[in-house]
């Protein structure tokens, strides 16, 4: 296979949640294969840190996934600036650490609206023009919780919005391979991000010894695997769940 199926030289991306951890890795790997990307990212700050970061191929829009009317408002300004989105790589998430018979309505709809809605609300704002093109690429971010529930922290909110993820991206690229649009989700294992180091030595050192290769991911591994699913390198693959975890759910 030719490496010029890696390349993405002259595509619009927008990736969410892009200001750090997974997405600024994925935004990186996309620009280094010459896309330009939008940064979608709610905090102003790290957005723009990350667009300035990656260069003038890069550009900041402020985006809070979990409003509907936002999300269209976005897609609405994104398309009539470039004409069209090539690849949406939905990233935005929280993980909301609470026991399941403690977990009141307010956490249980709040981990809903951005990690299970919030994709919901991109995939469709985007993908109706990719539906009109004929051509897209989406990749949602999911996570091994959608398969296994993981142990010993309690977030069964997070898990099941991560569960919904994973078959929102099947019925999609169902619905949509008719259009020329591919829809597939990677599942993530323990990674090096803010979000799971903040829990200390101790519970870290839980997960690698359930871990095969023993290690925590970086971030690159993850970028690597929407690179390809992005690329014409993976045309003929959709509503694929592309599992990245170190081997942990082998077991």
């Amino acid at each position: 296979m030719s490496k010029d199926k890696f390349r993405l030289d002259g595509r619009i991306v927008v990736v969410s949640g892009a200001g750090r951890g997974i997405g600024i890795e994925v935004a990186r790997y996309m620009v280094n294969a010459g896309a330009r990307i939008i940064i979608a990212e709610i905090d102003r700050q790290t957005g723009e840190d990350a667009a300035s970061e990656l260069g003038p191929m890069a550009e900041f829009v402020p985006l809070d996934v979990a409003d509907r009317v936002a999300v269209d408002s976005a897609a609405e300004k994104i398309l009539a600036r470039h004409g069209r989105v090539d690849v949406l790589v939905n990233n935005a998430a929280i993980c909301i650490d609470s026991n399941a018979e403690e977990t009141s309505d307010e956490v249980w709809r709040r981990q809903m609206s951005v990690d299970l809605d919030g994709v919901f609300y991109c995939c469709r704002a985007f993908g109706r023009k990719m539906i009109e093109e004929k051509a897209g690429s989406i990749i949602n971010i999911s996570s091994i919780a959608a398969f296994v529930g993981l142990r010993p922290q309690n977030h069964v909110a997070y898990s099941v919005a991560k569960a919904g993820v994973a078959q929102l991206s099947r019925v999609l690229a169902s619905e949509w391979a008719r259009h020329c649009v591919r829809v597939n989700s990677i599942l993530p294992g323990y990674t090096k991000t803010p979000m799971p180091l903040g829990v200390g030595d101790d519970l870290v050192s839980k997960w690698l010894e359930m871990i095969p290769m023993g290690r925590i991911l970086d971030p690159e591994e993850i970028a690597g695997a929407a690179l390809f699913l992005a690329s014409d390198a993976s045309s003929g693959i959709t509503g694929h769940l592309l599992v990245v975890d170190g081997g942990y759910t082998i077991w």
